[in-house]
């Protein structure tokens, strides 16, 4: 759904991303834009907590004030609210005065004591194995009005598409890290299997059977192994190096 602005915003969500090292510092940062937003919206002040499901296991993330982070954890520990119903819905769920709306009493109780008086749950369309929600929270009761519904909806439809860039970069630099790792093991390994090559006069299959029985024996990771190897006859530690 876009919303004046829209352009403008993603934009800001689009830096956002460039400009934090992990996940989890991009949805920090979304929090307080989110917040920011729907401040504006509503001309009260308004907190955001950020929850992210994956792979069917909910965990939020983070949230633009510690109290917005711990209602939100809260919520999840109780395993019922709005956000958890925006979630479960993927529509907009808003609870809008925890005196009056006997939906969720046990967390409504928790919101009371911590002097929030008002919930919006607002969900984030990822994809089949992954979805995420904002959760807003005001002290004063009855602030989300429709505008400021629809405000939020709009700003949802491009912080999804914000996420969904952050996560999909997240797993590609988790791929090249794992793939980063595996070749510098096994460079360690072909290393190793040359010093055996020279001190047996071995093909370089035998070597790495004789590695790989040796590992078997001693229990050892091969990686480790080699590395031992390498130590042995470098008197100290070999640090091996792959440019991909």
């Amino acid at each position: 759904m876009a919303t004046p602005g829209s352009d403008d915003e993603f934009v800001q969500l689009h830096d956002l991303i460039i400009g934090s090292t992990n996940v989890s510092g991009f949805l920090t940062e979304l929090s307080s834009v989110a917040a920011s937003t729907l401040s504006d919206a509503a001309g009260v002040f308004i907190e955001c907590g950020v929850t992210l499901r994956r792979r069917k296991r909910t965990a939020t993330i983070a949230g633009s004030s510690e109290r917005a982070a711990m209602l939100d954890k809260l919520e999840q520990v109780l395993g019922d609210g709005p956000c958890i119903a925006a979630l479960e819905s993927m529509t907009p769920v808003v609870l809008g005065d925890v005196a009056t709306d006997t939906r969720w009493p046990e967390y409504q109780k928790v919101l009371a004591d911590n002097g929030c008086r008002s919930v919006l749950g607002v969900p984030l369309a990822l994809d089949e194995n992954q979805s995420a929600a904002l959760n807003f929270f005001s002290s004063e009761p009855n602030v989300y009005a429709p505008a400021v519904v629809t405000r939020a909806e709009g700003f949802a439809h491009l912080a999804g598409r914000a996420v969904r860039l952050a996560l999909r970069i997240a797993d590609a630099q988790n791929l090249a890290d794992d793939l980063r790792a595996a070749m510098q093991s096994r460079t360690t390994i072909d290393l190793a299997c040359g010093v055996i090559m020279a001190q047996n006069r071995c093909s370089q299959d035998e070597a790495m059977a004789l590695l790989t029985k040796a590992s078997s024996h001693r229990n050892q990771k091969l990686r480790d192994l080699a590395g031992d190897v390498l130590g042995r006859v470098s008197n100290g530690t070999v640090n091996t190096h792959f440019d991909p």
